[in-house]
């Protein structure tokens, strides 16, 4: 239990250094945030009942809640405290305000600062996350697995999200952590991305920015796990791993273990394997047809272009998207 003048002083210095955070972030001009107290929140998720937990992401832990009839998606860190759990909860914060006007974007409410680590707050996305959707088992009956046409089209809205984040600011910002469990998904299975805790900010007439590897090494690009330098085409990398995600419905650890199993490297097994080969079994039920393979081969293609070792001769994510829309118009 956090004492009272605990979170008095919590709220003082959280509410400072965000407002630095947005400043910056925002060209001097930071969105107006909802506060939340920790009761409130403690409230809307029934004490952070067991039962209420969407999502457990290592440090960050995701509830469910509701406030003032409204449901909403609480983020909550759920180990001792570390100063950079709170450096990347600011960073979060600050670039979901930024984001909050595009459509495929978790829409963050606002958070709480009495805690020594801000709590945030976000709208509720009623199908979950992706990660889950594209991994329904035969034996789950609260959903069917996600159809291809709509894994296209969420690939192609979160390529189109990524390609905002790297040309619509001044300095590009490389989300670095793009996978399916960092999506959600609504009642429409429209994709909202979420977790902007790792994005970094190239600076201004710069092409790269260098920090400590951090992020799921499976997503990682060599380049940046060598030499810990980020550009764009980190992003790249990352969304390339995701459509690998989107075509096979597994973890890559899974894949990874299958490749190894025929003496192989992930990338290299994908290469020397058609897609019909690899692809979730569940989007080959109730589908099917010429056109689908096709559009199949093509997202493995890319996919494999996206994860070239020399960043140069990785497409950016605004050609990713174009491709995209052509694989999906290919079949009227």
């Amino acid at each position: 239990m956090v004492g009272k003048k605990e979170r008095e002083r919590a709220f003082l210095e959280n509410g400072s250094r965000l407002l630095e955070e947005l400043i910056v972030s925002c060209n001097g001009r930071p969105p107006p945030i909802r506060s939340f107290s920790i009761e409130e929140l403690r409230r809307a998720t029934n004490n952070y009942d067991p039962c209420r937990m969407l999502h457990d992401d290592g440090d960050f832990k995701w509830y469910s809640g509701s406030f003032e009839g409204r449901m909403v998606y609480i983020k909550k860190f759920t180990r001792e405290f570390r100063q950079e759990a709170r450096d990347v909860c600011f960073t979060d914060i600050a670039i979901c305000s930024k984001m909050s006007a595009h459509n495929n974007v978790l829409k963050l409410v606002g958070c709480c600062l009495e805690s020594p680590i801000p709590i945030s707050v976000y709208e509720s996305a009623t199908n979950g996350t992706l990660a889950t959707g594209i991994r329904v088992s035969s034996h789950q009956q609260q959903r069917q697995s996600i159809t291809w046409q709509s894994r296209l089209k969420i690939a192609k809205d979160i390529a189109h999200t990524i390609s905002y984040l790297h040309v619509a600011f001044s300095r590009p910002i490389v989300h670095r952590d793009i996978q399916s469990r960092h999506i959600f998904l609504d009642q429409n299975d429209v994709a909202k991305l979420a977790d902007f805790s790792l994005s970094i900010e190239i600076p201004e007439d710069q092409d790269h920015v260098e920090d400590a590897v951090r992020g799921t090494i499976w997503f990682l690009c060599p380049t940046y796990l060598i030499t810990g330098c980020i550009t764009e085409k980190s992003d790249t990398y990352s969304f390339g791993m995701f459509l690998v995600e989107l075509l096979t419905g597994q973890t890559l650890p899974d894949l990874a273990r299958l490749a190894q199993d025929e003496d192989a490297l992930l990338i290299d097994y994908l290469k020397h394997h058609a897609a019909n080969e690899i692809v979730d079994p569940a989007l080959l039920v109730g589908e099917g047809g010429a056109g689908m393979e096709q559009q199949l081969e093509a997202v493995l293609r890319l996919a494999l272009i996206c994860t070239e070792r020399d960043p140069e001769r990785r497409p950016t994510m605004t050609d990713v998207t174009k491709e995209l829309i052509r694989i999906e118009r290919s079949i009227p």
